[in-house]
């Protein structure tokens, strides 16, 4: 009882924090993540350790700005989602730009299905908003343990159009109707799911376990591959989720192959924005046999 009274008064508070201006949510967002990066001790080690991984050529100093920026824009990205919930459309299309979105209608015009690649970067859900006021997609859920929080994620996934969530149990061939039948698929493959349907490919130079379900299931709709980036405005509150062009030559016969591919887009888009990739995740978790654990 006592969890779920403190589940409802912390929904209650982001109901109320949606009524505040952006830039005061953004500075409350920005507050919040230099908490967590002082107090958040496992997690402040997980994206210190990542950040050493993946950019050794720079500085500890250097780390250590891109790491508490990370979970400044992480503390935003939080609080943002009161607004993805409850504010008005015409208010989340002035926050939440796109481009690219011509390339989506005319491939789905032609009726090819299409798997939008999203990797986890902050802007993730974003993203996904700015496509379901557009359009009507079908992605993937994963239930919360926390009732009141899996009804109010699950209602604001569904809040705009007619979309379609499965969960991880249900199999791909629902997943494969659905493209089908004209809807892109919002697919975020780039996190440690351990060793099934994992190869071991590089990704910033460590062998890590990546899944291969962008290949696999490009494969078996016959679908086209969209990348599909969300990137927050670092200064300012607001998002922009740019919608790449459709890639040539995908799915190979080689599927390990197919799945390096889609690590080095990953880093070339992290590249471009360091702080914004979702560092807290143990992306190195499972590791090759005989390798020693790394967090």
């Amino acid at each position: 009882m006592a969890s779920r009274f403190f589940s409802r008064c912390a929904v209650f508070l982001l109901w109320l924090i949606h009524f505040l201006p952006p830039a005061a949510i953004a500075g409350l967002g920005t507050g919040i993540g230099a908490v967590l990066y002082r107090l958040g001790r496992d997690r402040r080690r997980v994206t210190e350790t990542n950040l050493r991984l993946c950019f050794p050529e720079k500085s500890e100093d250097e780390r250590r700005l891109i790491g508490k920026a990370h979970f400044a824009l992480l503390g935003r990205a939080m609080l943002d989602r009161s607004l993805f919930w409850w504010r008005p459309p015409r208010y989340l299309e002035s926050l939440i730009t796109i481009r690219g979105e011509e390339k989506l209608r005319e491939l789905l015009d032609q009726g090819k299905p299409v798997i939008l690649f999203a990797p986890h970067f902050l802007g993730l859900d974003a993203g996904g908003v700015a496509l379901i006021m557009r359009f009507d997609i079908v992605s993937t859920y994963s239930n919360q343990k926390n009732p009141i929080f899996n009804e109010l994620i699950l209602r604001g996934r569904q809040r705009f159009g007619n979309q379609f969530l499965l969960s991880r149990q249900d199999g791909i061939r629902a997943t494969i109707k659905a493209m089908r039948a004209g809807r892109p698929y919002y697919y975020l493959p780039d996190m440690d799911f351990g060793r099934r349907d994992s190869v071991f490919v590089p990704f910033f130079n460590i062998q890590t376990a990546t899944i291969t379900g962008l290949s696999r299931l490009a494969r078996a709709a016959g679908a086209t591959v969209v990348p599909c980036v969300t990137r927050m405005h670092p200064e300012r509150p607001g998002y922009q989720l740019e919608i790449g062009d459709p890639w040539d030559d995908f799915p190979t016969e080689d599927i390990e192959a197919d799945t390096r591919r889609m690590n080095a887009f990953i880093e070339d888009a992290i590249a471009t924005m360091p702080e914004q990739y979702y560092w807290v995740h143990r992306r190195f978790k499972t590791r090759p046999a005989g390798e020693p654990r790394i967090y």
